[in-house]
């Protein structure tokens, strides 16, 4: 079965959700068959098979999911014709969302996004832990100065007190 956690290329993409999540139809025990569920079920790896399909033509990509629905044991049981499931389907895909047909437009890179959200990520961790970091130095060289100008408070708030003799021996 194929592993349903995200390949890191797209971790840090949501954009095929809406395809992935999206139902095909009812499976023979009554239950909502996904997209997601339908590709694990066939062994492939959900986001990749997205990921291909987002850069296929659409009629390419409709026939090739098309073949995969046909392939699935127990095919889904719907109410829908194929021929109006998949291009519903394909319409989910980021890469069809985001292109008109008029348009010659290049669809940003789905891993370009990716790797920027994970760079801004980072830079935002490291500003944090250079902050977080320079207030304990602050906090340590600020106890440390208040000893230094006081040695009496910070003697006296550590000694232990003298203990008075012991009256066992009169």
């Amino acid at each position: 079965m194929a592993d349903m956690t995200r390949p890191a290329a797209t971790a840090l993409a949501p954009d095929f959700d809406d395809f992935l999540f999206a139902p095909i139809g009812e499976d023979k025990n009554g239950m909502m068959l996904s997209v997601i569920s339908a590709l694990a079920r066939l062994d492939v790896d959900p986001w990749e098979e997205a990921a291909k399909l987002a850069q296929l033509p659409g009629t390419t990509a409709a026939r090739r999911l098309a073949s995969l629905i046909a392939a699935l044991p127990g095919r889904p049981v719907t109410n829908q014709d194929p021929g109006t499931i998949v291009p519903r389907l394909i319409a989910l895909l980021p890469h069809r969302a985001r292109f008109n047909a008029r348009s010659t437009e290049a669809v940003p890179d789905v891993r370009a996004r990716a790797v920027l959200q994970s760079q801004s990520f980072r830079a935002a961790a490291l500003i944090l832990m250079v902050l977080v970091l320079g207030g304990i130095e602050f906090a340590a060289t600020q106890r440390l100065a208040s000893r230094a100008s006081n040695p009496e408070a910070s003697t006296s708030s550590t000694a232990i007190p003298p203990t008075p003799p012991s009256a066992s021996g009169q």
